[in-house]
């Protein structure tokens, strides 16, 4: 089941890291750069279920 409460310790710190990681980088790099991260990220889950709910998540969020 898909983690969908705050589960970070130190969340302002992980989204300045994702912030400060995109410095720099084009468009065309940013994206290149997400992907990457969302592959590693995906792999570390490793559940397929999960990572399809979140994907349905992330999109009746926009």
């Amino acid at each position: 089941m898909l983690q969908k409460s705050l589960n970070l310790a130190r969340p302002d710190e992980v989204y300045n890291a994702i912030i400060d990681a995109h410095k720099g980088l084009d468009e065309a790099a940013a994206r290149a750069f997400d992907a990457r991260l969302i592959l590693l990220l995906v792999n570390h889950i490793g559940d397929e279920a999960v990572i399809r709910e979140a994907l349905k998540e992330a999109a009746a969020s926009s």
